[in-house]
């Protein structure tokens, strides 16, 4: 697994061992951060951005690689809490992350996410989080003032299930690549209002 593009390009990045993770490939990192290119920039807006299910963190630091100020990654397997650590000094981006060991949608509901609010969230939960879930935290982080206005969001699922957004959040895109479906939308708020 490598950074596509940016900053980091071509460095190798480790990914955690087992199946509790599932890296997004290459292939996918690259169509997903050319469409993310075309709703915010070249640098994707600057900013901060929350990878909030991390794994390898290959979003979280693809978008480092591309512009992104500052990423906070959030992961509760030990093992690939390890391999964000390693990819971080690896990369040589340690004083750009914080990594937050916790189950995401916990941290959420108390507000105690660092690094916010955020311009960018990267949402590569399990398939085993119900898309309905996925909505809640989004609709949580927005109550917590974590998410900036017009934060761009990316939600990588299956492509058995759809994406549920709360109010305020706006779909922009919809792209399947096998049994891989990635989401942008947009937070905007009062957008959901009638």
């Amino acid at each position: 697994m490598r950074i596509v593009s940016g900053e980091y390009r071509g460095r190798r990045l480790s990914a955690p061992k087992g199946d509790e993770t599932r890296p997004t490939t290459d292939r996918v990192r690259e169509a997903l951060f050319s469409s993310l290119v075309s709703y915010a920039g070249a640098n994707l807006g600057g900013g901060r951005a929350l990878d909030a299910f991390a794994g390898s963190g290959a979003l979280g630091f693809e978008a480092l690689s591309r512009g992104v100020e500052h990423v906070t990654f959030l992961e509760r397997e030990r093992p690939a809490l390890g391999v964000l650590r390693a990819n971080a000094d690896t990369l040589g981006a340690a004083r750009s992350v914080i990594i937050v060991s916790g189950d995401t949608s916990y941290l959420a509901e108390r507000g105690a996410i660092p690094g916010g609010p955020f311009s960018l969230l990267l949402l590569d939960p399990p398939y085993r989080l119900d898309a309905g879930e996925v909505g809640q935290l989004v609709a949580t982080l927005v109550a917590r003032d974590l998410l900036e206005e017009d934060a761009l969001i990316v939600y990588e699922h299956s492509s058995v299930s759809e994406a549920v957004w709360p109010a305020d959040v706006t779909a922009l895109a919809s792209k399947r690549y096998g049994s891989t479906t990635v989401d942008i939308a947009r937070y905007e708020r009062g957008a959901g209002s009638t």
